[in-house]
C-alpha cells in the first residue's frame, strides 16, 4: 500500500526495504506539515505490515476500521491523549489475542505531540508498553516535527520525513481521483489538505465561505462582509478554521496575482495583504480568548 502514498519514493524504497527484510522498527515516527500525509503513510505502512499480501482487510486499514489496529489521537479543547486512554489501549493490546489473519497488530499514536500533557503521564504510560513491546506489536507515530515529542518518546522510534509533492505531482493525483487541480497551488504540495478541501464537508464550507469573504473584500462590500462573518459569532472552532483557509487563498494571490481573478472573486495583491494583517489581528485575540462578537465585528471592518 505504500505505493499509493504520493511522491516521496526515497521514503517509500527505504520502508519498504526495511519491511520486506524484516529489519522495520517496532517503533517509528513519521514527521510531516498538516497536510503532507504522515497520517496516511501511517496506515499504508500498517497495511504492508499486517497485510502483506494485500486484501479486503488492507484496505479496511487505510480507511481506519480494521480490527488489528488501535488509535490513539487529541481530546476535548486542550488536544491532549488522556493517559486513560493510553492505558485503555496498552490493556487492550496486552491482553487480547491477535488475528490468525494478520501478521500482528498496530498502535497509531496521531499527534504524538499530544503525549506531553498532564507532567508527561500520557507519555510515560507509552513508554512501558514501548520499551517492552509484545510480539508483533508495530507502533506508528505521527507529528508535525521530530522537535515537538517528547525526548523519552522519541528516542525510542525511528523518523523518517514526509515531505510535501511538487504542486505538479499533487495536481495529477487530483485529477486522477477526479478533484479539482487548482487545490494543489492553494495548498502547495500538501496532498492531504488538498483531499481534505474537498472530501472533508466542514473544511470545503471553510474555504467556501473564505473565497466569498474575498470577493466581498475585493468589492468593499462591508455589509455582506459582516453578514458572513456574524455566522461565526458562536462558532469559534469554524471562525479559526475560516481565519486559516483566508491566510491560504491571500497566500496564493501574492504568490500569482492571477488567482485572485481566478478564484478569489477579483482580489489584488494588495487586498490579500490587507486581509492577511485583519487575520493576524483576529487571531491573535481569538488565541488570547477574546470577545468572539467584537472580533467578527472587527474583522469585517478590516477586510473592506
Amino acid at each position: 500500500m505504500l505505493e499509493r502514498l504520493a511522491g516521496n519514493d526515497a521514503l517509500k524504497r527505504e520502508l519498504g526495504t526495511a519491511l520486506h527484510s524484516g529489519r522495520l522498527p517496532h517503533a517509528v515516527l513519521l514527521v510531516g506539515e498538516p497536510g503532507c500525509g504522515a497520517g496516511f503513510a501511517a496506515r499504508c505502512l500498517a497495511a504492508d505490515y499486517l497485510y502483506p499480501a494485500g486484501g479486503p482487510h488492507a484496505e479496511a486499514v487505510l480507511k481506519g476500521e480494521d480490527s488489528e489496529c488501535l488509535a490513539l489521537r487529541g481530546e476535548g479543547a486542550s488536544g491532549q491523549i488522556p493517559v486513560k486512554r493510553v492505558r485503555e489501549a496498552r490493556e487492550a493490546i496486552q491482553r487480547s489475542a491477535l488475528s490468525t489473519d494478520a501478521a500482528g497488530r498496530v498502535l497509531f499514536i496521531y499527534g504524538a505531540q499530544n503525549l506531553n500533557g498532564t507532567q508527561g503521564s500520557s507519555a510515560n504510560a507509552l513508554l512501558k508498553i514501548i520499551e517492552e513491546p509484545p510480539e508483533g506489536v508495530l507502533f506508528l507515530l505521527t507529528a508535525p516535527s521530530a522537535a515537538v515529542v517528547l525526548p523519552t518518546i522519541r528516542s525510542r522510534c525511528a523518523a523518517y520525513t514526509i515531505a510535501p509533492v511538487p504542486v505538479a505531482d499533487c495536481a495529477a493525483h487530483l485529477r486522477a481521483e477526479r478533484l479539482p487541480a487548482a487545490a494543489a497551488f492553494l495548498y502547495e504540495g500538501h496532498i492531504g489538505t488538498a483531499l481534505k478541501s474537498w472530501n472533508d464537508p466542514p473544511t470545503k464550507a471553510a474555504l467556501g465561505m473564505a473565497k466569498t469573504l474575498c470577493g466581498y473584500a475585493a468589492q468593499g462590500d462591508t455589509y455582506r462582509a459582516l453578514a458572513l462573518l456574524t455566522k461565526y459569532e458562536r462558532d469559534r472552532e469554524g471562525f479559526a478554521a475560516l481565519l486559516w483557509q483566508l491566510d491560504q487563498l491571500c497566500s496564493a494571490v501574492l504568490r500569482r496575482p492571477a488567482y485572485g481573478q481566478e478564484q478569489c472573486g477579483g482580489l489584488t495583491p494588495e487586498g490579500a495583504a490587507k486581509i492577511l494583517r485583519a487575520d493576524a489581528g483576529a487571531r491573535r485575540s481569538l488565541q488570547g480568548n477574546g470577545n468572539l462578537r467584537l472580533n467578527v465585528a472587527v474583522l469585517a471592518g478590516e477586510l473592506t
